[in-house]
């Protein structure tokens, strides 16, 4: 399914709401010329049922009985310039009055009502007469028994209601396509800032992450190109890091596997049993190393990438059960291992992450403490969080170097330890992902190090 462009969805969701306004506005002038017109009109019918009243008030008030008189058409009869003129013909035809008297039709136009339809009330009265709707005002004359009575057919009005809105919307009509025309080439203008962010990025080169020039973007899209330089940015730190990975992997992997071939020629000219043995047991040492190496390698690759499923996770059953899966070493060195503190402790963590995180600080704490030694591990309660600590009585971490030793294949100078250097800047990465935080100190006996990790409560 192709998607629309967003010049498109903009121009549909803007021009309609240009159609929808005009036709408000349509209705609201159709109601407005309507009012307008009506009162108009009634103070038409208003101001003739006074000017007739003028003109025929002597004619009206004659003493004595008279025959109604009907005031013919002079218009038609003469046969003038205006009796060619159908709109006043229809104009003239649309208008009708009648001057009553003692309850009887005095005077009355061509137009008029029969005497059959009774005088109206005073004011304005809407009445059907033939099938027409007419508009009457009866005026009653004070002091007297004379009523006059103006009316008018409301299609009159209607039509000249109709013209005025069609004259109205003839030019929007007309108007309308210009205006989606402009309209168009206006979001097409507008997002012409987008159109050229877009073929910044996709002339860019894959190993090219330098930030895109956002000065001359539009304050709407700054924020855009700022998140699309920061994006890259960290992208570039990313590479950079994995690149610098890579190599220093490659680096520590060429020392065992130099170490491994030398052995095996080493063991093709061996020339007693004795000396055989002793090359094979460093065989195998050395490839234990590697093996080691590359655990950790893969380790620290799987933190990096492996999402993050936070839940409740019981603190001391996992730091016990990790310290039991390293039972056979802490029993190898006759370590004196210690486990204390609240066993209700919660956290909200990886599992995984954690017990990795977990299992590489107190393997640590094994290596660097010398046998006999004594390595006490405790959780705290600590406001809203937990805090994990792993002293050991081993040489500890000179102040210089407790930043760096986060840092990967950096190890402090301990040549009777073997390590990759990986093991603490795993535990940084976890640290990160499961936002908590680490601190390096001295243990109260002041030898050894301790391990604070600090995890938020449940």
């Amino acid at each position: 399914m192709i998607q629309p462009t967003l010049a498109r969805k903009l121009f549909f969701r803007i021009a309609p709401t240009i159609l929808i306004t005009i036709a408000v506005i349509g209705a609201l002038a159709f109601r407005s010329a309507t009012r307008e017109i009506n009162n108009i009109y009634d103070a038409q019918l208003i101001n003739d049922a006074n000017v007739l009243w003028t003109l025929l008030e002597h004619e009206v008030e004659k003493p004595g009985p008279r025959k109604s008189k009907q005031v013919n058409d002079i218009d038609l009869e003469m046969g003038n310039q205006l009796a060619m003129n159908e709109d006043a013909d229809d104009y003239a035809e649309a208008h009708m009055f009648r001057a009553w008297k003692d309850g009887q039709i005095s005077v009355f136009s061509s137009t008029a009502f029969p005497q059959t339809v009774p005088v109206q009330r005073a004011g304005f009265t809407n009445i059907q007469y033939d099938g027409e709707d007419w508009r009457v005002y009866a005026l009653p004359i004070p002091r007297t028994t004379i009523v006059m009575e103006v009316g008018e057919k409301l299609e009159l009005r209607k039509t000249l209601v109709s013209n005025i809105l069609l004259n109205l919307s003839f030019p929007l009509v007309i108007l309308f396509p210009l205006l989606a025309l402009l309209i168009w080439f206006g979001i097409q203008s507008g997002l012409s800032a987008i159109h050229g962010l877009v073929s910044q990025i996709r002339s860019r080169s894959p190993d090219d992450l330098s930030s895109i020039p956002i000065g001359a973007l539009p304050r709407d899209l700054f924020p855009l190109g700022r998140s699309i330089n920061q994006l890259l940015n960290k992208l570039d730190r990313s590479l950079t890091a994995e690149r610098r990975f890579a190599d220093h992997a490659a680096h520590q992997l060429r020392t065992p596997q130099a170490g491994v071939r030398l052995l095996i020629q080493m063991l093709a000219t061996a020339e007693t049993e004795e000396e055989r043995r002793a090359i094979l047991c460093d065989l195998m040492v050395s490839n234990d190393k590697a093996m080691h190496l590359i655990e950790q390698l893969l380790r620290a690759a799987r933190v990096s990438y492996q999402p993050v499923e936070m839940k409740n996770v019981p603190l001391y059953q996992t730091v016990a059960a990790v310290i039991a899966e390293l039972g056979n070493i802490i029993n190898l060195k006759k370590l004196d291992v210690s486990l204390r503190g609240d066993t209700d402790a919660q956290v909200n963590a990886d599992e995984p992450l954690l017990r990795l995180m977990v299992n590489n600080l107190i393997d640590n704490a094994i290596k660097y403490t010398p046998a006999g030694g004594t390595i006490e591990v405790t959780i705290e309660a600590e406001a809203e969080n937990w805090r994990l600590s792993i002293a050991d009585s081993g040489p500890g971490i000179a102040t210089q170097h407790r930043d760096a030793v986060f840092q990967r294949f950096y190890r402090v100078d301990t040549p009777q330890v073997e390590g990759s250097g990986l093991g603490l800047a795993i535990v940084s990465d976890i640290i990160s992902r499961l936002s908590a935080s680490i601190a390096l100190n001295v243990p109260d006996s002041g030898r050894g190090l301790r391990v604070d990790v600090v995890m938020p409560k449940v």
